[in-house]
């Protein structure tokens, strides 16, 4: 054997051992994971035992500038790329808050949810070119794909798009593949389908990994599947010569070589075609059973319990690596026993680190409390009892310590705040401390951040001519476009017809295919695409057509999009924007104003409700400057209505969270947003012949809300709350209500009851008068107002019917 072919078995051996090692560490891992959990050391855990071996193969092709949407069992590819070690794993295991102990969460998700972090201290981009990635977990089955769309079609971009050659930090031609991994069980998701669908027709560099364990926990995949194999049902997106499609490949889970190979094939498929490869990873099994949460014996049949004990991938690599001559049982023993000992001290490294974390401050709470007791003669031993009960305390936790000096300072309430400042001051120090770990970067808070932007004001120039609202936006999407190559459109009807209402009409035609397009029916994955996309540093515009079709996509925008900062303690970001439309039109579908959902569960993207599409157009451009999501509802009644164009209309900007005088009064401070604008300034009109001065207060955005509490001046003046909204009673009413009475104080100001002006419980029935009778209109206004002020001064305003 010459040199040469000497040294390439040598680098073989020598990497194939170093695998088998860290399959063992991984596994040894979710071995002491289960452990630590059932003695009280953990809340709860989920592991990645018995995908060992597929995911070290798939990290052979992961490169840097990749990256990965996953499950919550991939630990062994995120040690294999070198991005989470064992005794980070650990972290995460514990909940422990410092982000240098766990990178991925700061404690803030399970175990078993991977990210990498994306930006700086200072929230700004990273090279993403120099490092391999991991996007940030989610648990909800499936919930990885649609965003998983996104990051591949980024790449796609990246490629195709001339003036993106030119952006740096981010691509690198575009040959960056997105790696995606999902349970087999989970393929049962509708949201699987259609990521599958989407990038297939996309055609981007995308490769999804499912990992076949035949079990979804307990349910077995015959109750899954059609057919019961996943690759079997998806036949028919194969490609072939007439039709663009995927590449399918089937592989054991247990075996080395072959797994090796599928995936040097699939990734350099996916990489050098820019097409979409699916790999299905079948014979998985799953030792420890689903999660700490429950046993599989309950399920799983002896039969099948012995064939997962035979077919363990850690045990047919061992095999095979017996049988390859490529070492002998003793040194298969010894890596065996130093991974388990690397992996123990792992553990107890973390386990020390995240220990010594709260010992500062249990250490300092008993210290307050012995110096208070040093101060006071009463009370005395139930201070000590309190003390001697935290002291005592296995494992504590902080809430411990917090719970004891809350309680103590209860026993405290008489005493001089002289003597319980010590307790006081620990109190403090620790609101402090627990807002940052566990209640900071819900939004960003770099100097890029949506509240940052500064204020440009429209001009208008003298004579300027009335246009149809929609031109006014057409006008502002133009500049977008020319100023920024990383800004795209794209949604259902946005590319070739300029969507529904035109406000893209000819854009197109201007900016290119690639920059404003035309996607299938498929809110889900449109709002995952632009995740992803702006995951990867691109400006994604997203279209969902109407206000209605947005519960498609609640489920991606909350669990997501609208979380990732918080859960990332602001590693990650994604600026993403989604346009859509509703409030006043006809008809259940296309006219509902869902404002309370989506103020419930979208916290953590700004929701922005322009009252015309001048607003509208001054809100694209604020986010456009910032690194928050925003959710920009637009009035679907609107786009015909004269506006003018400013003569900046691609500068100018309305800031978030400044509420608007549309009206100056006296008697009543009425506060409402969007399409509602116009019918209260109407009904005030008419309110107004009749001697009551009504103040007209357009909130602009709803998230954020009246920063400056301009709405409690108002009713200070006033003494009278109305808040008139397109939502069902108790919708966005309730919130506005809760911020303005109980945030800004104005029931201290109030002589009436505050008055809510909403819609009935349904959705508004079709026609004009539909329309009329289902949703707030003039004269119901009229009538509201005027009997709040009948109320007070009954004598000048007597019943009317």
């Amino acid at each position: 054997m010459n040199t040469t072919k000497l040294t390439r078995k040598t680098k073989k051996n020598t990497e194939v051992l170093n695998d088998y090692k860290l399959a063992c560490e991984s596994r040894e891992a979710s071995l002491l994971g289960r452990k630590e959990v059932f003695m009280g050391k953990a809340k709860f855990g989920i592991f990645g035992d018995g995908k060992e071996l597929a995911q070290i193969a798939m990290a052979k092709v992961f490169q840097n500038g990749d990256f990965r949407s996953g499950y919550y069992r991939d630990q062994t590819f995120m040690f294999a790329i070198g991005q989470l070690s064992i005794q980070e794993y650990f972290a995460q295991l514990y909940a422990h808050t410092d982000v240098a102990a766990d990178p991925s969460s700061a404690g803030r998700l399970m175990n078993g949810h991977f990210a990498t972090r994306l930006l700086d201290e200072n929230g700004d981009w990273k090279d993403l070119t120099k490092e391999k990635h991991s996007s940030s977990d989610v648990s909800p089955t499936a919930s990885q794909m649609p965003r998983l769309v996104g990051l591949a079609y980024a790449s796609k971009l990246y490629r195709e798009v001339p003036a993106l050659k030119k952006v740096k930090g981010f691509s690198v031609n575009g040959n960056e593949v997105a790696f995606g991994t999902i349970g087999n069980a989970s393929t049962s998701e509708g949201m699987f389908y259609e990521s599958i669908n989407a990038a297939g027709v996309l055609q981007v560099p995308m490769l999804v990994s499912v990992w076949d364990d035949e079990y979804g926990i307990s349910v077995p995949k015959e109750y899954h599947t059609t057919k019961g194999n996943i690759s079997a049902v998806l036949d028919g997106f194969k490609r072939d010569k007439k039709h663009a499609g995927y590449e399918i490949f089937t592989v054991n889970g247990w075996d080395y070589e072959a797994l090796i190979d599928t995936y040097e094939k699939a990734a350099a498929i996916s990489r050098e075609e820019h097409v979409p490869t699916l790999v299905h990873v079948q014979q998985l099994t799953q030792p420890q059973g689903h999660s700490t949460s429950g046993s599989h014996e309950r399920y799983k049949s002896k039969e099948r319990l012995e064939w997962e004990a035979e077919y363990d991938c850690n045990l047919q690599f061992r095999k095979w690596i017996l049988n390859e001559g490529l070492a002998d049982a003793e040194e298969l023993d010894g890596i065996e026993g130093e991974a388990k000992k690397s992996a123990k001290e792992a553990k107890e490294a973390a386990w020390k680190a995240f220990n010594g974390s709260l010992k500062i401050d249990f250490d300092a709470a008993l210290a307050s409390l012995d110096e208070v007791s040093e101060k006071i003669n009463t009370n005395i031993d139930e201070l000590k009892s309190i003390r001697e009960e935290l002291s005592k305390t296995v494992n504590p936790i902080k809430l411990d310590s917090y719970r004891a000096v809350k309680k103590a300072l209860r026993v405290l309430r008489t005493e001089s705040k002289s003597v319980k400042t010590p307790l006081i001051n620990w109190l403090k120090n620790a609101d402090e401390t627990y807002f940052d770990q566990y209640n900071s970067k819900l939004y960003s808070t770099s100097k890029n951040s949506a509240l940052n932007v500064e204020v440009i004001d429209a001009i208008f120039d003298d004579g300027a001519s009335q246009v149809d609202g929609r031109e006014v936006l057409q006008a502002c999407f133009d500049e977008a476009l020319k100023r920024d190559p990383k800004v795209f459109a794209f949604g259902e009807d946005v590319g070739k017809i300029g969507d529904v209402n035109q406000a893209f009409a000819g854009l197109q035609e201007k900016h290119g295919v690639n920059r404003v397009t035309d996607t299938g029916i498929r809110e889900c994955t449109i709002i995952g695409q632009g995740i992803g996309a702006a995951l990867r540093g691109l400006r994604p515009i997203a279209e969902i057509q109407y206000l209605d079709y947005l519960l498609y996509a609640i489920q991606i925008l909350s669990d997501d999009l609208a979380c990732l900062q918080y859960r990332t303690k602001g590693g990650q970001k994604a600026p993403l924007i989604i346009r859509t439309r509703g409030h006043r039109l006809e008809g259940v579908w296309h006219s509902g104003s869902p404002m309370g959902m989506i103020l419930h569960s979208l916290r953590g993207i700004y929701v922005l409700t322009p009252r015309n599409m001048t607003q509208a157009a001054g809100f694209y451009n604020t986010m456009l400057k910032s690194d928050d999501p925003a959710l920009i509802i637009e009035c679907l009644n609107g786009y015909r209505l004269k506006e003018q164009i400013p003569s900046n209309v691609g500068e100018f900007t309305v800031p978030l969270g400044k509420v608007e005088v549309l009206k100056e009064g006296t008697d009543v401070t009425i506060v409402t947003y969007g399409s509602m604008c116009r019918i209260v300034m109407d009904a005030a009109d008419q309110l107004e012949k009749y001697g009551i001065s009504c103040e007209v207060i357009d909130a602009q955005s709803l998230i954020p809300f009246d920063l400056n509490h301009a709405i409690v001046e108002s009713v200070k003046k006033t003494n009278r709350l109305v808040v008139a909204d397109e939502d069902v009673p108790g919708g966005a009413s309730a919130f506005i209500l809760q911020k303005v009475l109980e945030e800004q104080g104005a029931y201290k100001y109030l002589d009436s009851k505050p008055t809510t002006i909403t819609a009935k419980e349904h959705r508004p029935a079709y026609s004009s008068d539909g329309d009329y009778f289902s949703k707030p209109n003039i004269e119901e206004v009229f009538d509201k107002v005027y009997d709040l002020i009948a109320e007070a001064d009954p004598e000048n305003y007597p019943d009317i019917y």
